[in-house]
């Protein structure tokens, strides 16, 4: 199968290098607004492969190479949704990584492309490959924890940033098109590469970036779609001069069968129980069960019960490009459909919009509209800086 990569970093050459593993590809075209990414994955691929792929600055040039069959979108979020809506009309299956989209707008938008283009379509929510998360999705089923009353999910750890500093944009970077049609604002030290998810901008903070994960498992394992309410608390009280998204935050999640509390703090010096920082507790009225991407520690009711502890190691990345390869060939769908994983887009974005508004959101499902709070509900939808335009936009009258 002939595939090409936009977003040649860190991330885009772990997708490529898990797709080798998967087996039965080769990378013909990449894409990178940076030059220096581009040079070296091609020289990576190229020793991968024995053949060096056509290199592109340009995405949409790349879409149009001869004999492109799928394509791995490894770009930041804010570029998401453009490149995944030309790559469906190009006829071109996808595996597009979280989140689905920077915007919740961008997300349906997707939905309905991928819909009417017919493609293969396959979230990077590597997780729905864990034996751990699988397993607890079937014990939870089978009703041996009992009613689950609450969910507590969290990812403590340091972002090993450094103060900001105003510096020119890397020779190598074309940084207009890097921003795109999200905001341009002044390059600085702590935005390329990697460490753009925690500027507001464009990766919108530590819980869209990877919380994200943890909200995808536990809807997984519950059963779950999208959250009535979501109500945020938190701020930037230890980080200020290195991001401008929440270091400290915590969001109440109401969904049907109960509720979920996101749990972040990016500062501290030492844990006391540094085993849980990553991870979630689900806590039943028999059992409670702790979860996190390779173990789950059920822990039953009673003052001297035994603590079980189920182990399961999985290549997560390769599994799920192995999964999207296999759909590609068979024409079915695979583990993670963009609807499903829009669900979880949705719901941290409610998260981050309660933040940003200060307020508790109501979230329509059915009509996916915020009730009654129309400060909340203009922040569904980001305006594009031109010439970019948002594919929303026609939707609106």
């Amino acid at each position: 199968m002939k595939v090409g990569l936009i977003g040649c970093g860190w991330w885009g050459m772990i997708n490529i290098n898990a797709a080798y593993k998967a087996g039965g590809v080769e990378t013909v075209a990449i894409c990178d607004v940076d030059t220096e990414n581009l040079e070296k994955s091609a020289a990576e691929i190229a020793k991968l492969q024995g053949a060096r792929p056509k290199t592109f600055s340009s995405y949409k040039e790349m879409l149009d190479f001869p004999g492109l069959e799928a394509v791995i979108i490894a770009t930041p979020p804010h570029w998401h949704a453009l490149q995944f809506i030309d790559a469906c009309r190009k006829g071109l299956d996808i595996y597009c990584e979280k989140p689905v989209s920077y915007d919740v707008r961008e997300g349906r938008a997707m939905i309905e492309a991928a819909k009417q283009t017919g493609r293969v379509v396959q979230i990077g929510f590597q997780r729905r490959q864990s034996d751990a998360v699988k397993g607890a999705a079937e014990y939870v089923r089978s009703g041996k924890p009992g009613r689950i009353l609450q969910v507590d999910a969290q990812i403590h750890y340091s972002p090993g940033l450094s103060p900001k500093k105003s510096i020119p944009p890397l020779a190598t970077v074309d940084w207009d098109q890097w921003c795109g049609p999200a905001p341009k604002i002044p390059y600085h030290s702590n935005i390329v590469h990697r460490l753009w998810r925690h500027e507001q901008a464009y990766g919108n903070g530590h819980m869209i970036d990877w919380g994200i994960h943890w909200i995808d498992a536990v809807r997984l394992v519950l059963g779950e779609s999208m959250p009535r309410t979501a109500s945020a608390v938190g701020g930037l009280y230890h980080l200020k001069d290195q991001m401008n998204t929440p270091d400290t935050l915590t969001v109440h999640f109401e969904f049907e069968k109960c509720p979920v509390v996101w749990r972040h703090r990016l500062w501290g010096v030492e844990e006391f129980a540094p085993e849980t920082n990553i991870g979630m507790f689900f806590y039943g009225e028999k059992e409670t069960l702790f979860l996190n991407d390779q173990k789950m520690i059920v822990i039953p009711k009673g003052k001297n019960a035994e603590r079980r502890v189920v182990e399961s190691r999985s290549d997560m990345s390769t599994l799920h490009l192995k999964d999207f390869l296999d759909c590609v060939r068979t024409r079915r769908q695979p583990a993670c459909l963009i609807e499903d994983a829009y669900q979880s887009n949705v719901t941290v974005q409610l998260g981050m919009i309660s933040y940003l508004s200060g307020s508790k959101v109501t979230w329509d499902a059915k009509n996916e509209k915020i009730l009654g709070n129309p400060v909340a509900a203009r922040m569904l939808k980001r305006d594009y800086r031109a010439p970019w335009k948002h594919p929303y936009a026609s939707r609106e009258k």
